[in-house]
């Protein structure tokens, strides 16, 4: 029934909590903040630069200084994307089965491509990936259907055929919005 299986990435095939969360602490250590501990930020990860913002600062897009720590956080975290992350326990074990089974897998994640392909790489994903869907790989991100539509068209499998994994509601909405089965990773 199902030809294709489709991950999000930070929060679900990889661990990325430890690498985003010493980005923020960097900006709070910066601004004469503590650190917050990595138990605070691990909810928030899944929602990206804003969620993180909004746990480390109260901010939100438009607040006065969010464009500003938005950027410097990128930058940040564009100079340290794998120091710590890894694959959650039993995701590369789950990858070999899908392979061995002859079921296509692939990456959808609102992550930028610039950041989205060296991590892949780092984690030897790239290679083995059907198909690999950046935030700016489609008009609109997740929780809109287009990302999702795209990787179902790169990996050759109608979305009804398609099954997305997230951690995020957002991945759930965009799964149904697509036409795909949808799982919960509630690590």
């Amino acid at each position: 029934m199902i030809d294709a299986v489709l991950f999000d990435l930070d929060g679900t095939l990889a661990d990325t909590a430890a690498d985003l969360g010493a980005v923020l602490n960097r900006l709070r250590h910066e601004a004469g903040l503590a650190s917050l501990p990595a138990e605070a930020i691990r909810p928030h990860v899944s929602k990206g630069v804003r969620g993180l913002l909004g746990i480390g600062f109260s901010l939100v897009p438009g607040n006065d200084r969010y464009a500003e720590l938005h950027q410097r956080f990128l930058a940040f975290y564009g100079d340290s994307l794998c120091v710590a992350t890894r694959l959650f326990d039993g995701i590369a074990e789950l990858l070999d089965r899908l392979e061995a089974e002859g079921v296509k897998w692939g990456i959808v994640t609102n992550k930028p491509s610039r950041y989205t392909l060296p991590l892949a790489e780092a984690l030897a994903l790239t290679r083995r990936a059907a198909c690999i869907v950046s935030g700016d790989s489609s008009p609109r991100p997740k929780p809109a259907p287009d990302p999702l539509w795209l990787a179902s068209t790169l990996v050759g499998t109608p979305p009804e055929r398609c099954l997305y994994v997230g951690d995020d509601l957002r991945d759930i909405h965009a799964a149904r919005a697509a036409g795909m089965g949808a799982v919960a990773a509630a690590w």
